[in-house]
């Protein structure tokens, strides 16, 4: 676990130094119990600040934000009334002076002293929070060792990006408390932010250290405003393919991938795991990203990890909502990628609605009012691929293809055998240049021989980016 700091020593690592300004007014301690106050008096001593929070607003790489961060050396970080009063008055804030907010958490949840009244503080929390993702402006949050309770189960988890420290237990009920009540431990390794990050409950886990860069990278794409396109469109012909060399050469090894066009036209990347509500499927990957300098939210099918093994399931649909719905409530464009040998199918394919979440995918895309753009890469095998497909406007590469079935399942349909996926492929219009007569594809992008999965993926990202810039018209 990375070293603990302070409150402020968190604020003095992520801003610009000397930036910071406090949005805190004094505690007020009159007609507080005595026993209590004294208390409060021994936490402000001990912590160096008068509460459990501290707020205000600095600047990151000269950008500004608004900030929430929790002093666990004050009684725990619990949040009691004015604690609480104090995240609502900085959330509310920051929603009318239009800031991007940041939050750490290091809290045991709400503080029993002062019991219901408190507790009942986390809703109006929650309340404030969705006011300013309503507003369209970004929240992003660290949980830091140890989070839970109240806290946990309210601002913890309301974010659109959250990573937490390396170790962190974080979890919703005390693993003391829950041994005390049940009469044996909690099991070991659930609450610990390794094992959140695994099951997609939160994005990373990011060293303390190592944050002011991620956030940096988030807010490149969340605040800084598009660059000129740096890439060149590609020119020349798109050839008249066979449909079979087209499905074969998708296939191959080596044929270009999402991650490759995050490797070589992407910047500010910052991934994205999990549908943050305790599923992950690496199918497909999200990120939050520039393509040739226009900031997006990109979803793509990642091929390289979908294997018989390890097919693309309703989970990996569920986190491709997600995405859209992150871009329409930050009002980023989205880009998917379709690249899909098709979805799984299998019992627990079906009982976790795989069918319900390519319709769901296909609602949502179609129903988004930020900008669209969908990327038919190689492979575009069934619902799956449809699920990605429906943006309002469509690039797709040379040899890229859509198909209701794989063309072997098509064979065995109409023929009852495999033997005949050629001739089913050249029959079913499958191909780009097809999808395009059609005016299913809007832009194709001409593939050459021989052609590197870095050139191409260059060719299709400044096509894209160019859509995104406006010099390309959309459909």
């Amino acid at each position: 676990m990375s070293a603990r700091l302070g409150a402020r020593d968190l604020l003095d690592l992520v801003l610009d130094a000397g930036t910071f300004a406090s949005w805190d007014r004094p505690v007020d301690l009159t007609g507080i119990e005595p026993g209590y106050r004294a208390e409060l008096e021994a936490a402000a001593v001990r912590a160096g600040t008068d509460e459990s929070v501290l707020t205000g607003r600095g600047t990151v790489r000269g950008r500004p934000v608004a900030v929430v961060v929790n002093e666990f050396r004050f009684l725990a970080g619990s949040i009691g009334r004015a604690a609480a009063d104090r995240i609502v008055a900085a959330v509310r804030r920051a929603t009318a002076e239009g800031l991007p907010l940041l939050a750490a958490t290091a809290s045991g949840g709400t503080r029993m002293q002062e019991g219901t009244p408190a507790f009942l503080r986390m809703a109006e929390i929650s309340r404030a929070l969705m006011e300013h993702r309503a507003a369209g402006l970004p929240y992003l949050a660290y949980l830091r060792h140890p989070t839970t309770g109240g806290v946990f189960a309210s601002w913890g988890s309301l974010a659109h990006v959250t990573v937490a420290e390396p170790g962190a237990l974080v979890g919703f009920l005390g693993p003391k408390v829950y041994e005390a009540l049940n009469g044996e431990p909690f099991p070991a390794g659930v609450q610990t932010a390794e094992n959140l990050a695994a099951h997609g409950v939160i994005d990373a886990v990011v060293a303390t250290e190592d944050l002011p860069a991620l956030v940096d990278r988030a807010l490149g794409v969340l605040v800084d405003p598009p660059s000129p396109p740096a890439l060149s469109r590609r020119g020349g012909d798109v050839g008249d393919r066979d449909a079979w060399e087209c499905i074969v050469s998708t296939r191959a090894e080596g044929r270009v991938g999402v991650r490759d066009l995050l490797r070589y036209g992407a910047s500010s990347t910052l991934r994205l795991k999990g549908t943050d509500e305790g599923e992950r499927d690496d199918s497909v990957l999200i990120a939050l990203t520039r393509l040739d300098g226009q900031p997006c939210v990109l979803v793509g099918q990642d091929r390289s990890r979908q294997t018989p093994s390890t097919p693309m399931g309703p989970a990996a649909l569920r986190e491709a909502r997600r995405a859209m719905e992150l871009a329409e409530e930050l009002r980023l464009p989205l880009v998917t990628v379709v690249d899909t040998p098709g979805a799984e199918l299998s019992q627990a394919a079906e009982e976790g609605a795989l069918a319900g979440e390519i319709a769901r995918c296909i609602a949502t895309l179609t129903t988004l009012s930020v900008p669209t753009v969908s990327i038919l890469l190689g492979q575009g095998c069934g619902g799956g691929a449809l699920a990605l497909l429906p943006a309002r406007t469509t690039v797709a590469t040379e040899r890229s293809w859509l198909s209701p079935l794989p063309p072997e399942g098509a064979s065995v349909i109409v023929h009852g055998d495999v033997s005949h996926a050629a001739d089913m492929a050249r029959a079913q219009g499958v191909r780009a240049i097809d999808l395009h007569a059609l005016g299913a594809v809007h832009l194709l992008v001409p593939e050459r021989d021989p052609d590197t999965a870095e050139d191409l993926a260059r060719a299709v990202v400044a096509a894209c980016g160019q859509v995104l810039a406006g010099a390309v018209a959309p459909a």
